[in-house]
């Protein structure tokens, strides 16, 4: 977790914490030693504040959660050659190193911000803003947000986002959401994705999995889809534009869980 191995410090907050950085001394003066809380409550400030940005420009951010290779860019590829006549889409992409995701993105004409955090396993509040000046907002409906890929420590971050959407691979195991039981309890929607190797993979059950994730008091909705089939992208598309309705139509949308912990559900 990013409290204990210390990768909440990153490229786009390490000046909070640096000689004359406004939390590198405590209240009375001394060397700070509340480095962890206090910028996780400077995240939230500047997520609140990338929040603010997206609802002025009635622009829908989503931020897609899942370990590596679990097929976020191409379930974004996808979505942009079914959707991308009808809504302008970009994308942030976050990776430790290189642009590889964010070139599959831009070679479907679609702008990327490329996002890379070095050693920390996320993306926060500060990186997203700085990468927000890099996008035309107003020539945008939706912005996904493609985090690091990383079971863990992204679920503690608001990125400023309006929903969580967490993918499980069937090459992973149906057991994931209760052996990181945080990102899934995040999600507003559920992906299992890879469903076409599932004739393979006797060992996955989609209903295990799904169980799973009702065993964390989560009524998130859980689609079982495949990038290569797109028959079996329907359900994604349809909870994708109803949420782009909402948003547009002015509706209140956060993620489900904050990273606090408590729980606003977002519309349905």
């Amino acid at each position: 977790m990013c409290n204990t191995c210390g990768c909440n410090v990153t490229a786009g907050n390490s000046h909070l914490v640096l000689e004359g950085g406004k939390l590198s001394k405590t209240k009375d003066g001394t060397q700070s030693i509340e480095v962890l809380q206090s910028l996780l409550h400077e995240n939230n400030h500047i997520a609140e504040h990338n929040r603010s940005h997206f609802n002025a420009h009635n622009v829908l951010a989503i931020n897609l959660m899942s370990s590596p290779g679990s097929g976020k860019t191409a379930l974004l590829e996808a979505t942009i050659d079914a959707l991308g006549d009808k809504y302008k889409i970009a994308v942030i992409e976050g990776d430790l190193e290189t642009e590889n995701d964010a070139v599959r993105i831009r070679a479907k004409g679609v702008p990327a911000v490329q996002i890379t955090t070095g050693q920390a396993c996320h993306l926060d509040a500060h990186m997203v803003h700085d990468a927000l000046h890099l996008l035309d907002l107003d020539a945008l409906d939706i912005v996904f947000i493609e985090n690091v890929g990383n079971l863990v420590c992204p679920a503690s971050f608001d990125l400023g986002h309006h929903a969580n959407i967490t993918l499980l691979s069937v090459t992973e195991g149906d057991d994931k959401p209760a052996k990181y039981p945080i990102i899934f309890r995040a999600a507003d929607l559920v992906l299992i994705t890879k469903s076409d190797l599932l004739a393979y993979l006797d060992d996955f059950l989609p209903s295990k999995a799904k169980q799973y994730v009702r065993n964390l008091a989560n009524p998130a909705e859980i689609l079982t889809l495949s990038a290569r089939q797109p028959e079996s992208l329907k359900g994604w598309f349809a909870w994708l534009e109803k949420t782009i309705t909402a948003n547009q139509a002015g509706t209140d949308l956060r993620p489900a869980i904050q990273p606090d912990g408590l729980s606003i559900h977002a519309a349905q």
